[in-house]
C-alpha cells in the first residue's frame, strides 16, 4: 500500500543528536509547536478527525444594558472571543478580535461598558481591559501589563472596580480598586497578610463595604467584610483553626447580610445566610438538599436568587427567595450541567450555559414570573456547530462504582466513575481519563474527543473520580491529602481490577490519560502498573512534587503546599521525594506521550523536561510536544488540532493495535502507517 502522510502547515523536521539517543524534532504553526519523536500524522487521521475538531460551544457571558440581548464566548477563528446575540437564534456579532482567548467578563451596572481579562500565551498573568461594545473604539488595557490580575467586581454605581492583583510585590494576591475612567487611581485596599488569595465578591448597596473571600486551600476559605473607608476588615465566616469551605454569593437587598455556600453544617456544601451583626449565627437554608451546592447568582436588586446543586455529577437548578429563604427546583431543563448563572438587569430573566453529553455548551434564558419562585419558558439562544456530526449517536456515559483497596476498612465505600462504551460486544480497549485538580470532578459533559475515541478507536473511556475529587463531601475530598497522596493512585489499581472482571472490556489493552494533577496520576500509574498498561499520555503533569513546588509561580506556591504538603519540612520533603514518579523512572515500562505548554505558570515546563530526559536515558520510548505560545493546556485551535491528531495516532499505535475496527475499515496495518 502507498505510504501517504500529511505534514501540518509549516512542519519542519530537524535531526538532533543527544548523548543517549537520536531525537527527531519537528516544528509546526510557525515554529510555535515543537515536537520530539512524534511521527508525521497520516492524512487518513487528519481527514477522519476533522469534524470532531470543528465542534464549537457558545457559553453565556452576560446581559446587555437593557436585558434584551446577551454576550457569549465562542470561537470562529483560532481562539474564543466575545460575541453579541440580539435575539434567540440570532446572528453572532464579534466584539473582540485578539490572538488570545478572552477570560472573565463583567458588564458595567447601569451602563453599557464591560471589563474583561486576557493573558498572553497562556501565562495566566491576565490584564484587565475596558470595552464599550456599543462603540467602534478598541478595548483599552487598564492594568500595568506585568502583574497578574483578575476576580473583577463592579461597584454599584458602575464607576469603580475591585480586583485581585499581584502588582504590589509580584507574589501577594492583594485587592485593588480603580476608577475605570482613570486607571491612575488604582491602589491597594487590602494587602494579603499571609500570601494567600484574597478577592472581592460584592459591594454593599451603599458602596461602603466590600464582601471578600480569602481562599487558603480547597478545604479552607473564609468570608470577610472590608470597610472601604477605614480599610479595616473582619471575618464573618470561617474557622482558621479547623478550616472549612465558605464561599460568598452576595449581599441581600438591604445590605444587612449575605448569602454564602458553606460546609460548616455537614459533609456537603450548603447554602446559608449570615447577618452582619456581631455574634450572629448563620441560618442554614438548604438543609433538605443532601448534595453539593455549587454556587449561584443574585439579581441586582437582591430580591431574587438562583443556585445549582451537583447531584452525583448532574446539575439541578433552584430559585430562591432571599427574604423568606424559600426555594424551589426548576423542572424541565435538559439533563446535564448548568453554569454561568446571571439575572438580567431588571431581574425578569435568568441567563445560563447548558451542556449535556450529546450537546455542547449553549446559551439559554429562563423567564421569571411575578413571584421570586415563579418561572416560565426556557429559551435557547444559540445553536452551536457540531461539525455535522450526529451527536445523538454519541455515547451517554453510565455512572458506575467500584470497590477499592480499603473499602470496608475505613476507606470510601466505592469509587464513582463515568463509563463511555462503543457499540458492539467487545472486548474493547480502554482509555482511563483522569481529571486534574485534584479537587475537581469528572462530570457527564459533552466531549467530541471522547466521542472520537469511542467511535473511531472503538475504545471505552472511563473517567474515575478517585478520592480527593470534589462533589462527594469534605471527607472524600480530604482522603488524598499530604501523606495519603498515593492512596488515590491505588484507586486506579482498583479500577484495573474492575476492568479485568468486565467481559466487554479488554484488560490487555488499557491506557491512562490525564492533565495537570491527572498528569501526575498518569506518571504514578505507569510507575506502579506498567505491567497492566499499554500506553500513557501525560499532559502538563507533575513529575516531582519537590521541584514542582519550588518552581511553580510564587503567587500560588502556598496554595499548593496546603494541598500537597510543604517541601520545606524535612519529613514531608522525604515523603514527596519518595512518591515522585521522576525518582522511579526505572519502574516505568510503557510508551509515553508527554504534552506541555512553555509558559505554564502552574506546572512549569521543567516538569515534563526532566521526566522526558529521564525516560529517554532509561531507554523508554517517549513522544514529546511543547507549545511555545501556550500555558496550562492548549487553548489555540491550531495547536489543539495537532495534539488531538497525535494523541489518536499514539493510541492507534500503542493501544488499539492492527486488529482494530478502525484499521480494518481503512484496510491498512499499523506497520504500514509508521
Amino acid at each position: 500500500m502507498k505510504r501517504n502522510f500529511v505534514l501540518a502547515a509549516g512542519l519542519l523536521a530537524i535531526g538532533c543528536s543527544t548523548a543517549f539517543a537520536e531525537v527527531v524534532r519537528t516544528e509546526a504553526n510557525n515554529g510555535n509547536l515543537v515536537m520530539e519523536d512524534v511521527p508525521p500524522i497520516p492524512q487518513s487521521i487528519v481527514a477522519d478527525l476533522n469534524r470532531y475538531q470543528n465542534t464549537r460551544s457558545a457559553g453565556f457571558r452576560g446581559w446587555d444594558k437593557d436585558g434584551q440581548g446577551i454576550f457569549i464566548s465562542t470561537r470562529f477563528g483560532d481562539v474564543s472571543q466575545v460575541h453579541y446575540v440580539g435575539q434567540p437564534g440570532g446572528a453572532r456579532t464579534q466584539l473582540t478580535f485578539f490572538d488570545e482567548p478572552i477570560g472573565g467578563l463583567s458588564r458595567q451596572p447601569e451602563g453599557s461598558k464591560m471589563v474583561f481579562t486576557m493573558d498572553a500565551g497562556g501565562s495566566e498573568f491576565s490584564q484587565i481591559f475596558l470595552l464599550d461594545p456599543t462603540g467602534l473604539e478598541d478595548a483599552v488595557m487598564l492594568t500595568d501589563g506585568e502583574s497578574r490580575n483578575g476576580a473583577v467586581v463592579w461597584d454599584r454605581g458602575g464607576d469603580w472596580i475591585a480586583y485581585q492583583s499581584t502588582r504590589r510585590n509580584g507574589a501577594s494576591n492583594d485587592i485593588w480598586m480603580m476608577d475605570v475612567n482613570n486607571p491612575e487611581t488604582a491602589g491597594v485596599v487590602l494587602e494579603s497578610p499571609d500570601g494567600t488569595w484574597w478577592g472581592g465578591v460584592d459591594f454593599s448597596p451603599d458602596n461602603q463595604q466590600l464582601l471578600v473571600v480569602n481562599y487558603v486551600g480547597n478545604m479552607d476559605s473564609r468570608v470577610h467584610l472590608l470597610n472601604l473607608e477605614s480599610r479595616e476588615y473582619r471575618m464573618l465566616a470561617g474557622d482558621p483553626e479547623n478550616g472549612g469551605s465558605n464561599l460568598p454569593v452576595g449581599f441581600d437587598h438591604e445590605g444587612k447580610g449575605f448569602l454564602y455556600v458553606t460546609d460548616r453544617f455537614g459533609e456537603f456544601q450548603q447554602l446559608a445566610w449570615q447577618s452582619l451583626e456581631e455574634g450572629a449565627e448563620p441560618e442554614l437554608i438548604t438543609k433538605d438538599i443532601p448534595w453539593h451546592v455549587e454556587g449561584g447568582d443574585m439579581s441586582e436588586d437582591g430580591k431574587r436568587a438562583a443556585f445549582t446543586v451537583n447531584e452525583n455529577g448532574f446539575s439541578r437548578l433552584y430559585l430562591l427567595d432571599p427574604v423568606s429563604r424559600e426555594y424551589r427546583a426548576v423542572d424541565g431543563l435538559p439533563t446535564g450541567i448548568v453554569s454561568s448563572l446571571e439575572f438580567s438587569p431588571d431581574g425578569t430573566k435568568l441567563g445560563m450555559t447548558l451542556n449535556t453529553p450529546q450537546t455542547p455548551s449553549d446559551s439559554f434564558t429562563l423567564e421569571m414570573g411575578e413571584g421570586s419562585l415563579d418561572y416560565g419558558e426556557l429559551t435557547r439562544w444559540t445553536y452551536s456547530e457540531v461539525g455535522r456530526l450526529d451527536t445523538d449517536s454519541f455515547a451517554v456515559p453510565e455512572l458506575i462504582s467500584y470497590p477499592t483497596f480499603d473499602s470496608g476498612k475505613g476507606g470510601p465505600d466505592s469509587i464513582p466513575a463515568w463509563v463511555y462504551k462503543p457499540e458492539g460486544e467487545g472486548p474493547h480497549p480502554v482509555i482511563i481519563a483522569i481529571h486534574g485538580g485534584p479537587e475537581a470532578q469528572a462530570r457527564p459533559s459533552f466531549s467530541s474527543t471522547y466521542a472520537m475515541w469511542v467511535q473511531k478507536l472503538g475504545a471505552a473511556v472511563i473517567r474515575p473520580n478517585v478520592r480527593g475529587s470534589d462533589g462527594y463531601g469534605k471527607h472524600y475530598l480530604s482522603l488524598d491529602n499530604g501523606f495519603k497522596r498515593e492512596d488515590s493512585v491505588k484507586d486506579i489499581g482498583a479500577l484495573l481490577d474492575w476492568i479485568e472482571k468486565q467481559p466487554d472490556l479488554d484488560q490487555e489493552r488499557v491506557a491512562v490519560f490525564g492533565g495537570s494533577y491527572g498528569g501526575y496520576m498518569v506518571l504514578a500509574s505507569a510507575v506502579h502498573y506498567s505491567d497492566r498498561l499499554k500506553a500513557a499520555v501525560d499532559i502538563v503533569g507533575i513529575s516531582s512534587f519537590v521541584t514542582f513546588l519550588e518552581n511553580t509561580q510564587s503567587y500560588r506556591r502556598d496554595l499548593r503546599r496546603v494541598e500537597y504538603g510543604d517541601e520545606r519540612d524535612p519529613e514531608m520533603r522525604k515523603h514527596l521525594e519518595a512518591i515522585s514518579p521522576l525518582n522511579h523512572v526505572e519502574k516505568i515500562d510503557v510508551p509515553m506521550f508527554v504534552v506541555q505548554g512553555q509558559n505554564d505558570p502552574r506546572v512549569p515546563v521543567t516538569e515534563p523536561e526532566q521526566i522526558v530526559k529521564a525516560l529517554r536515558e532509561s531507554g523508554q520510548p517517549v513522544w514529546y510536544m511543547n507549545a511555545l505560545n501556550e500555558g496550562h493546556g492548549y487553548r489555540k485551535k491550531e495547536n489543539r488540532d495537532i495534539y488531538t491528531q497525535a494523541t489518536a495516532l499514539f493510541f492507534k499505535e500503542h493501544l488499539v493495535g492492527e486488529g482494530s475496527e478502525y484499521f480494518r475499515k481503512q484496510g491498512v496495518r499499523v506497520a504500514q502507517l509508521l
